[in-house]
Order: structure tokens, then sequence, then C-alpha cells
């Protein structure tokens, strides 16, 4: 449908789950892809199969988002779009017994990371006076529940992050939304819920409509906010969860419950 011909975006955490899905997406439908991620072999192998490019990225160093945004503007003039989406579980376990180094850890990655991209891609849209910025927060930054605690502050902060900014950049015709996912069957969740039939069981059993959410799926409602589609909506958090918020159900009560305390997620964060 070309809904993206010929505009640029950048993913962060493109070579896996919701960001490589929405990299096969945003290319499919016309777009040029930078690809960015920490996992160098897997991020060149999803860049090569979309005929985007790969960029080394580490989402917790601010140098790194800038030059990842400036290797963008060198290869295309131009950022259209911004997914902040790089992630994480991070400090899984009662809040009583989290060691201060796995929270600052968790933030690390799924907040600073999103100011970072903010940040960067925001002064390059302010120069062309046009984009979309769009950050992962998740149903966990909407309610509360017995999720991972770190993880649930973060996507909060994502949430009001995404509206406090919206209110500034707007004057240079930016746009800035988060989407909200439920559960989605993605390899960090199937590490969480030990397998993937274990991760699909789990996600459809608390949705009322018994279905489990697929990366693919959010990334259509990240086209769909990066699209012409989406030109008034600004500051706004789409929840994408198959209602599990609308039915009330507690976000990850099983990712907490009778568990210890551990970091999912330690390769990508120095703890």
């Amino acid at each position: 449908m070309n809904r993206f011909s010929d505009k640029v975006a950048v993913v962060t955490g493109a070579a896996s789950g919701i960001g490589e899905a929405a990299a096969r997406l945003f290319a499919t439908e016309g777009g040029r892809v930078v690809v960015a991620d920490v996992n160098a072999a897997r991020g060149e192998q999803v860049a090569a199969e979309i005929g985007g490019l790969f960029v080394h990225t580490d989402v917790t160093r601010e140098e790194a988002i800038e030059a990842l945004v400036a290797a963008t503007l060198e290869r295309h003039g131009r950022i259209d779009c911004m997914i902040n989406n790089a992630g994480m579980v991070g400090a899984v376990g009662s809040i009583l017994e989290t060691p201060g180094n796995y929270w600052r850890a968790t933030q690390s990655v799924l907040l600073d990371s999103v100011f970072y991209g903010i940040k960067h891609a925001g002064r390059a849209m302010r120069e062309q006076q046009s984009g979309v910025i769009l950050s992962v927060s998740s149903i966990a930054g909407i309610m509360g529940g017995l999720g991972p605690h770190a993880y649930t502050a973060a996507k909060h902060a994502v949430v009001g992050l995404t509206r406090s900014a919206a209110s500034e950049l707007s004057r240079y015709g930016i746009r800035v939304n988060a989407i909200a996912p439920g559960t989605t069957v993605t390899a960090l969740i199937e590490e969480v819920r030990g397998g993937r039939e274990q991760a699909l069981s789990a996600a459809a059993e608390v949705s009322p409509l018994g279905t489990a959410l697929l990366p693919e799926e959010i990334a259509a409602g990240l086209l769909f906010l990066a699209s012409d589609a989406a030109a008034h909506i600004t500051g706004h958090t789409l929840i994408v969860d198959s209602g599990v918020t609308g039915a009330g159900a507690a976000s990850g009560a099983s990712v907490l419950k009778g568990q210890s305390m551990r970091f999912v997620g330690a390769s990508h964060a120095a703890i």
C-alpha cells in the first residue's frame, strides 16, 4: 500500500521482536529503514534482508543515539520517523529485594534511551519542520498490577514524557506518540514465561478476546501512528492489548508471583 513511501524511519531494538517487525513492515510500505541494535550479527541480517542500513547502537549511551541520528542524516538527509523501541524486562521480583543497580540498568534501557531518542531525533526534525517520534510503552505504563516494578515505572514515565514532549515539539510540526502493547510474544517474553507455547498460552489466557498478540500487530499500530492517517494525533498513547486493560486484568501478575529476584536481559545493560 506504500503508506510510508520514500520516507525514512529509524528503529531501535530492530534486530528482534517488535522492532524487527516494525522495520520489516515500514520497508514493505515503501520506507527507507535504519536498523539500530546492539546485536550486530542479527541487526546486519535484518538490514540486509529489507535493504536498510544497520547502525550498531547501545541505546543507553547518549552519544550512540546522537551518532545514530547523524548516520541517518548522512545517508538519507532526513528522518521522518524515530521509533524508540529498544527494551528488555529488566528486574523481576519483589520491590523489597530489588538491587539498586538492577533498577538503574532497567531505567537506562527503557527510559533514558527514549529521552535520548526524542532529544536527538527531535533536533533533526526541528530543522526540517516535520517528523514523527514514536516510543514503545506498555499496558504496564497505564495500569498497576503485580508486574515488574522497575519496568512498570519506566513505562509510566515513557507515557508522561510522550505527552510533555508533544506539547513542546508540536510547534515544529513534530508529532510525538506512544504505543502501549499488551503482552506480546517476543523472545524476551518467551524467556520470562519458559518457552513459546507457554508465552502464547499465558497471553491468550488473560485476554478477553482469547488471542495472543504478536510483534507484527504492534508494528501495524506503529505504522498507523507514523502515517498521514494519524496526522492530527499527537501526545497520545495507543493501547493495543486484546482488551486486557478494559477488562481490568492485573498486568503481568503471573510474571512476578512466586518468582525470586532476577534480571532478564542482562546482556543488554551493565548491571
